[in-house]
């Protein structure tokens, strides 16, 4: 995959649609051997590549930063909780899976609850798949969680006033990952990532003519 030319946007697509249960990258790995872009094109390309492969390293890291600046707010914790869960439901690979481990776990208790919960069917048009796919949560859409729990974490940013602190730490958080991907150097690993994910790319729109 030429990283120099992916767009913002396809970067965003496509951590959108990435399946985020893959464990994160060695800590030997990730704080091994840094350089200095040479130009420009080098650097965004970079950055580009290593967002895409440390992907769940930098959400750790967001996590820990955010979790340390919520220690002396109890209130902005449960906050940043729902606000980071409202965000990572709008992941496909996320929201799927959150929606089958609750359901596991409903499925102990009450079946017959459990079983309003499942997924509703993907329509069928002419013999196949609709190509608009619809993501359920708990049997609900996905808009609706999204809404409920950025609206209780509103809620609970201003009635813990500290939404300003977090913010800080927030955009802290980001310094440190953009900063990290600007100067590490993707290894072998990282490029054959993105020689996987390329075919995958090729393999969907030959799948779709």
């Amino acid at each position: 995959m030429d990283w120099g030319n992916v767009t913002a946007e396809d970067l965003i697509g496509a951590l959108k649609e990435v399946d985020w249960t893959s464990p994160p990258r060695p800590l030997n790995e990730f704080f091994s051997r840094f350089t200095i872009p040479r130009s420009y094109s080098k650097w965004s390309s970079r950055l580009k590549c290593n967002s895409y492969y440390y992907r769940t390293n930098y959400f750790i890291l967001i996590l820990l930063i955010l979790g340390v600046a919520c220690i002396l707010r109890p209130l902005a914790i449960l906050a940043t909780a729902l606000s980071a869960l409202s965000i990572a439901f709008l992941n496909d690979s996320f929201a799927a899976t959150f929606s089958e481990r609750v359901t596991r776990t409903v499925r102990k208790f009450s079946p017959h609850l459990a079983a309003k919960m499942r997924p509703r069917h993907m329509p069928v048009i002419r013999g196949r798949p609709s190509a608009k796919k619809s993501v359920y949560i708990l049997g609900q859409p996905r808009l609706l969680f999204v809404l409920l729990f950025s609206a209780v974490s509103f809620v609970l940013w201003y009635a813990s006033g500290s939404l300003l602190y977090i913010s800080w730490a927030l955009i802290s958080g980001l310094l440190v990952i953009v900063l990290h991907a600007s100067f590490k150097t993707p290894n072998l690993k990282a490029r054959l990532n993105t020689f996987r994910e390329e075919f995958r790319a090729v393999w969907r729109n030959y799948s779709d003519l």
